[in-house]
């Protein structure tokens, strides 16, 4: 699977807006988006007026680099909602909040979802009992997570992300227990659950077009 290597927080200055890929540097001072609001490169601060097609590919690029996934596994993503019944948008960004990574990033035992997938794919991460090494893995409802840790490897910095994450919100379709390091999904995520400021009918535009 390919990576993005570049700067994270010049991700955050290109679309404008905190993405919270550098985990608890981002609610500092040392936050790039607070010192430099204007865009990455020579002509960042001049920031022309976007067209349709424009806002559109932005608001797609923001999804992709807030969930830190690729043009081909983010178009599959958008096809497999656009074949299921409900609304397409909604039910992207369903499948997207289901990924595993994301689901260790929201119960604060990673305080980044590239951190969270660093956990998963060390094969941290038990599903049902079952060892998943696989980031991009979907919970279901039901599915119990745990981080089962081998002679206490890893298991420092797990709990110092869940201190630094503590006034984090939790998300209500999860029900987190960071004394035992387990999640259960109590039920699948919905479009309300999802506070990013994102305008997913904008993506759906793109890919109808």
């Amino acid at each position: 699977m390919g990576r993005d290597r570049g700067p994270d927080c010049r991700l955050c200055r290109r679309e404008g807006e905190k993405l919270f890929l550098k985990g608890a540097r981002c609610f500092t001072h040392k936050c790039a988006i607070e010192r430099r609001e204007y865009a990455p490169g020579q002509h960042g601060a001049k920031r022309a007026k976007l067209s349709n097609f424009g806002l559109q590919m932005r608001e797609k690029q923001k999804v992709k680099r807030i969930y830190g996934i690729f043009e081909r596994q983010f178009r599959n993503y958008f096809y497999r909602a656009a074949r299921a019944k409900g609304v397409t948008g909604s039910t992207l960004l369903q499948f997207l909040e289901r990924r595993l990574d994301n689901v260790i990033f929201q119960t604060g035992f990673a305080t980044s979802r590239s951190e969270a997938r660093q956990i998963v794919s060390h094969g941290f991460v038990h599903v049902n009992g079952k060892s998943v090494n696989v980031p991009s893995f979907l919970v279901k409802k039901d599915d119990e997570v745990t981080l089962i840790f081998k002679k206490d490897k890893g298991l420092k910095n797990v709990k110092e992300n869940i201190e630094s994450s503590a006034q984090r919100k939790m998300p209500t379709w999860l029900n987190v227990d960071k004394d035992q390091y387990k999640t259960k999904v109590i039920r699948l995520p919905q479009r309300e659950d999802i506070e990013y400021p994102v305008n997913e009918q904008l993506i759906v535009e793109l890919y109808s077009r």
